[in-house]
């Protein structure tokens, strides 16, 4: 009889320890889902950005285009008022 009891408390105790390495799992799930938000979050604000940057250069390089067109036209219109 002693003996089935041992083995009944040295089973209960491997389960118990057993159920409790299951709080630490939820603890590095919670963790683990923490910094893939975090991660998101900051490639999310770095595509913004880079997408604003894009957008800026696109910009001016549109203003370059005009004002060449521009200094063209005025060139142009200098060189006829001179004959």
């Amino acid at each position: 009889m002693k003996k089935i009891a041992l083995t009944v408390a040295v089973l209960a105790s491997l389960g118990l320890a057993a159920c409790g390495g299951n709080e630490g799992a939820g603890t590095d799930t919670n963790a683990a889902e923490t910094d893939l938000n975090v991660t998101t979050d900051e490639a999310m604000a770095d595509i913004d950005a880079a997408t604003e940057a894009a957008d800026n250069a696109l910009d001016n390089a549109a203003n370059a285009v005009e004002n060449a067109g521009d200094a063209a036209a005025n060139a142009t219109e200098n060189a006829a008022n001179a004959l």
